[in-house]
């Protein structure tokens, strides 16, 4: 079992696993928010996906540095994490490229994770996580990379009404978008048009959304999505600004039951059926010139 350190604020509490750097549990007091890995849907509870988002065609790309061999998702979540420094409310934690990494992706990078807890005042509605990544690249190479959190939460929620049908994803204003769907191969394909909303600011969850796996939005309103129960109450919401992407899925498509859904920041997608192999040229693709540090941050908020 992988270690984990813990950190709290208040009533509120996090602990990460230092395999992976993946975010393990999100508590307010007894009542946890984030899905907590049952294998008969799905083992995880928010991998970090570095360094890219989803997958490649037939796992692998070629870059100026050479050619990239990496499953769903990219390596840092397969890797073990070093604590660089922790406080009673903060956690950083930091992956070096090794002989491993730059078998599978040939750049030289060091990657933090920062994990850091606020929260609300005794009796007050607000309680804040804040996920970051860091991004350094120290090789000679630009390095093209794409990052991206894929927390899961439960639902039903602790403390919230309703089934999951129930609940809603709510948008900042209305607004209309189709989505694209993930092929056989696990590449973008836009030619699957699963629409989203129409001249709306809520999407109800229904497992029909996700037989093409993921749907994918890009440009939601303000960068904030918020998660409402069966009575129209707010759960959490993500904000998510320098995240062009967010990927919303659930496997409740194969299984009809799945007690979960997850909330994906990204700033880039999968390789396109209509793009290249290329990973510089991949949609929404970040580059660290060399000696430089590119960050990314988004917050989870319990309402």
């Amino acid at each position: 079992m992988s270690k984990v350190v813990a950190i709290a604020s208040g009533n509120l509490s996090a602990q990460i696993k230092l395999h992976g750097a993946e975010l393990s549990s999100l508590q307010r007091g007894d009542d946890e928010f984030l899905w907590q890995a049952d294998e008969r849907w799905w083992g995880r509870h928010a991998p970090v996906l570095f360094p890219i988002v989803g997958s490649i065609r037939n796992d692998k790309a070629q870059t100026a540095a050479g050619t990239c061999h990496m499953g769903r998702h990219g390596i840092a979540r397969l890797k073990d994490f070093t604590v660089a420094e922790q406080s009673a409310d903060t956690v950083t934690l930091e992956l070096c490229s090794d002989a491993d990494t730059t078998a599978a992706f040939p750049y030289s990078f060091v990657l933090h994770m920062s994990y850091s807890l606020e929260a609300s005042a005794v009796g007050g509605a607000v309680d804040t996580l804040r996920q970051s990544f860091s991004v350094t690249n120290t090789g000679t190479d630009p390095l093209p990379f794409s990052v991206g959190g894929h927390p899961a939460f439960n639902v039903p929620a602790p403390q919230h009404t309703g089934a999951w049908e129930d609940y809603a994803l709510r948008f900042t204003q209305p607004w209309s978008y189709v989505s694209p769907g993930v092929n056989a191969e696990g590449l973008w394909d836009y030619q699957i048009k699963t629409p989203i909303v129409d001249k709306a600011d809520k999407l109800p969850l229904d497992r029909q959304l996700f037989c093409y796996d993921t749907i994918e939005l890009e440009g939601t309103p303000d960068s904030r999505v918020t998660l409402v129960d069966g009575a129209d109450k707010p759960v959490l919401h993500l904000d998510f600004e320098g995240f062009p992407y967010l990927g919303i899925w659930s496997p409740g498509c194969e299984s009809g039951d799945a007690p979960f859904v997850a909330i994906e920041p990204w700033t880039g997608t999968a390789t396109r059926t209509d793009e290249d192999d290329i990973l510089e040229h991949k949609q929404g693709s970040l580059t660290a010139q060399p000696g430089e540090t590119v960050e990314r941050a988004f917050t989870i908020t319990l309402l």
